[in-house]
């Protein structure tokens, strides 16, 4: 697979809990519940599910006393790195820290005080965490928005320039930026801008990019330039509903980046030649490979008009026809299966190269 990133921005290096963000290391892959925190056991639920699809950091709001509870709950049976997300309380903030939170998300302006800000700090240095400098278009300072008059990139980034002195300020430097906005052309701006002003890592995503199809295509119509620039050491894709598809389609952005190895699926987009339901076998392929980082192309393909040509080119594919299906392995014709099993025969083989390789 190939690549049309020219060269990563140099950031500095900084960790949460096991991950190292920045400073050269892979883009790394978050998500954040939805479950109300202080339901303790939905939420753990709700990342063991999000760990399984591979996400690598996942992030909790942290609303009030309650909820803090139940995190310090989540942290004593989750390895996986833990971000609390916190607005207005400081002592939540810390509370979470002294919990065991690997990073906390603040947005230093609506802490409040610059004491507020620097008791957080202390606990981070403390605990060895990290602090992302959360910056949205929905709340900015009153002064930048007066300056500025909306929420425009430079005034995105002029709050998080400001707020980052102040955190550098308290000789605190484990830290992370983002400058978030709606728009996919304004986040773009916002992080080139950014990026050339300051190198600490990059969090990137489009916030509130709307449902699963919408999000999901705003967010790469931004990231995807981003990246391919080599600015950006993390990223959330923002979908409304269940996280874990925010999961699966950032390591499909990375992917198609080549940021990222793993399986990528060929599948045609099915008209009335297709002798079997491609979309339903493409998609459980796809299920069944996600977790697959060894870089193979395999083609779920329904007629023999352009199917054979794709599947030989795969290293392993199906070819539809009636009744059958024409398995191709590595360029060659394998074997002709039926319908019933051609999933089962394609899967095989995926997981043959994979054992043979030495993958997982």
């Amino acid at each position: 697979m190939g690549t049309v990133v020219k060269g990563r921005r140099p950031t500095r290096a900084v960790r949460v809990g096991s991950l190292t963000v920045g400073g050269g290391a892979p883009v790394s892959v978050q998500s954040m519940t939805n479950t109300p925190t202080a339901d303790a056991g939905a939420t753990m639920e709700q990342v063991r599910a999000l760990a399984a699809a591979g996400c690598e950091v996942v992030r909790i709001s942290i609303p009030d006393e309650e909820a803090l509870q139940a995190f310090a709950a989540l942290r004593r049976e989750i390895r996986l790195p833990l971000v609390a997300d916190i607005h207005f309380d400081h002592r939540l903030a810390v509370g979470s820290l002294d919990a065991g939170a690997d990073a906390v998300r603040i947005n230093p302006g609506n802490i409040g005080a610059p004491w507020k800000v620097r008791e957080i700090v202390n606990a981070a240095a403390h605990h060895g965490a990290s602090i992302r400098v959360g910056v949205n278009a929905g709340s900015l300072e009153r002064d930048i928005l007066r300056t500025h008059g909306h929420p425009t990139p430079r005034a995105l980034v002029d709050s998080a320039l400001r707020n980052l002195d102040l955190v550098e300020g308290m000789a605190f430097f484990a830290l992370k930026a983002s400058v978030k906005t709606s728009d996919p052309m304004d986040t773009v701006t916002a992080y080139r801008m950014l990026s050339a002003e300051c190198d600490y890592p990059l969090h990137l995503g489009v916030t509130e990019a709307g449902t699963p199809l919408t999000g999901s295509v705003r967010t790469a119509a931004a990231l995807a330039l981003l990246l391919a620039e080599g600015i950006g050491d993390t990223l959330r894709v923002s979908l409304s509903g269940d996280p874990v598809p925010e999961v699966h389609a950032g390591f499909e952005l990375l992917r198609a980046l080549g940021l990222r190895t793993g399986v990528r699926v060929v599948a045609c987009p099915t008209c009335a030649r297709a002798e079997m339901d491609v979309a339903a076998w493409a998609a459980e392929v796809e299920d069944r490979v996600r977790t697959i980082e060894m870089p193979l192309r395999v083609a779920v393909m329904g007629c023999p008009v352009n199917g054979p040509g794709e599947a030989r080119e795969a290293d392993a594919g199906l070819a539809g026809g009636k009744g059958h299906a024409i398995l191709f392995v590595k360029g060659k014709v394998k074997k002709k299966v039926s319908h019933d099993e051609a999933l089962g025969a394609l899967m095989e083989e995926v997981e043959k190269l994979v054992r043979e390789a030495g993958g997982n």
